[in-house]
């Protein structure tokens, strides 16, 4: 027996055998009896405000645990909804952070990751959110306590109808068993209880099946006379006409067609009587009545799951489940936080007790929830950027796209249009890369403009006076452009365009320097 301080600084006996068995085990000859009495196919009005009512005021919550169970498994929709909610965390990788950078606390981190990694963790994580629906969920820990440390071996899903809430304050969870059937406390660091808030108040009110349930029970409704309208409306009426002087045994007859039309599509009668198959004009609209009134009751339930039903139903459009997949990731990272408070509190803290005594600090769980990020769109803002002068962590852009930095002995991709084939060992390939990666067409053309301002800017001191003054002398002399043009051959003699061609050639190759950058 190991004598370990409660949240109230009082002695707490933790029992080394109870935290190695199977407590909460279900027997069929016990009161913790594995095969519950069905309670949804009998859901009345009457008797689901009975269940629901029965939470509230403390008395057994069993029947209405059991109708949260079959909940999950008759009605598809909210199962898929309930479904999707918690995989959205269950799924996630958690990591660990060690309270400091001291040894001890990153020692105890390693220690933590270690229980953190088992294989068993997800499924750990999927059975406490079981509580989204029920309002509460607990999973029985069984230690390892014959080596040390002593870790957790396994997790145990406890079945809500074996749990009470106490007679006095209605707060505290208690477990039936054959010893006392009205239940007793938990045992200390054995079970993770985990109730999640969907909204403020008693863990009893809080799941959500008690929202879900009056839409289960009326889409149950609208089903089940959905189907009799089908019955009734979905064949046509076979109506058999015989004539006055039709036998009993004639007649016989026709009523054994009219039923063999039923369930064979076809019949043979004498060409005495008629048999005509009338369409029932009583169906107008009945059946898009009952589709609509189950769809609403599917819409009620997304809502109430995932705060939206945009992404869940049809006839949306893609912008409209974009802006509400935002609500969908604010519910998913209030689940993530509520179930990391857990873990740590009555799982990871437990741990380091048990085998190292109580810590000024301990590590801690995360489960982050990434944000959907619209990868193209941070290409098309921050290339601009780039450009410009902003210094960029390439570390940072492969970890957003999910990249790992290359090899030394990879070949790397090259921009296309690439002449020269880039491999990372050779020295000028590399750097005709890294003038291609650093070069866009917008910086392109901002450096071919800045070369025509310098050109146009030195026009005059370039061409001036041996060039340009006697072509403009010649235009001013004549008197149509006929003249000018026969006078012209002439005077290109006497040019004087060394400077001139010069410059131009110095112009070129600068032009050409940058398009053989941009295309390599």
């Amino acid at each position: 027996m190991s004598k370990i301080l409660d949240q109230n600084g009082q002695p707490l006996i933790v029992e080394k055998n109870v935290l190695s068995e199977h407590v909460s085990q279900a027997y069929t000859t016990g009161v913790r009896n594995p095969r519950p009495a069905s309670v949804a196919s009998t859901l009345t009005p009457s008797r689901l405000a009975g269940l629901l009512r029965s939470v509230i005021d403390g008395n057994d919550p069993e029947q209405y645990m059991t109708l949260a169970e079959e909940m999950e498994e008759r009605d598809l929709h909210y199962a898929a909804q309930l479904r999707t909610r918690k995989l959205v965390v269950a799924a996630i990788q958690p990591t660990v952070e060690a309270a400091s950078e001291e040894e001890t606390d990153t020692l105890m981190a390693d220690r933590v990751r270690e229980i953190l990694h088992q294989d068993a963790m997800p499924e750990l994580f999927f059975d406490l959110l079981d509580g989204l629906g029920k309002g509460i969920s607990v999973t029985e820990i069984l230690w390892n306590t014959h080596q040390t440390p002593w870790t957790p071996q396994a997790y145990k899903w406890v079945d809500p109808r074996y749990l009470r809430p106490d007679q006095e304050t209605l707060q505290r969870i208690l477990l039936i068993s054959d010893d006392a059937p009205m239940g007793k406390p938990l045992e200390p660091y054995k079970f993770i209880v985990h109730t999640p808030r969907s909204k403020s108040g008693s863990v009893w009110r809080n799941g959500l099946a008690r929202l879900v349930a009056v839409m289960y029970m009326l889409k149950s409704y609208t089903l089940r006379d959905w189907w009799s309208f089908a019955e009734v409306f979905g064949i046509p009426i076979r109506v058999g006409k015989y004539g006055p002087n039709a036998t009993k045994d004639d007649i016989a007859t026709l009523v054994n067609a009219i039923g063999k039309i039923a369930s064979d599509a076809g019949a043979a009668i004498p060409d005495s009587m008629k048999l005509e198959l009338i369409e029932s004009g009583a169906s107008k609209g009945g059946d898009t009545l009952f589709e609509n009134m189950a769809r609403w009751c599917d819409e009620q339930i997304s809502k109430a799951v995932l705060g939206q039903t945009m992404t869940s139903d049809n006839g949306s459009s893609r912008s409209q489940a974009e802006v509400h997949d935002g609500v969908r990731t604010d519910i998913a990272k209030w689940d993530a936080r509520q179930l990391e408070a857990t873990i740590n509190d009555q799982l990871i803290k437990p741990y380091i007790i048990l085998n190292w005594g109580e810590q000024a600090s301990y590590p801690r769980v995360r489960i982050k929830i990434d944000e959907p990020e619209d990868l193209k769109m941070l290409v098309e803002s921050i290339t601009p950027l780039i450009d410009r002068g902003m210094k960029v962590s390439a570390q940072q852009m492969l970890e957003k796209f999910g990249l790992k930095a290359p090899d030394e002995d990879d070949e790397l991709l090259s921009p296309e249009g690439s002449l020269t084939p880039v491999y990372p060992n050779s020295d000028t390939s590399v750097a005709m890369n890294r003038l291609a990666m650093n070069r866009t067409q917008p910086q392109l053309d901002a450096d071919i403009d800045v070369m025509l301002d310098d050109t146009l800017n030195e026009w005059e001191e370039v061409g001036g006076h041996d060039f340009m003054e006697p072509i403009l002398s010649l235009a001013q002399s004549v008197n149509s452009f006929e003249d000018f043009q026969k006078q012209l051959p002439a005077l290109q003699a006497h040019l004087g365009s060394d400077v001139f061609v010069e410059q131009l050639a110095k112009l070129t190759f600068a032009a050409r320097s940058l398009g053989d950058a941009y295309d390599a």
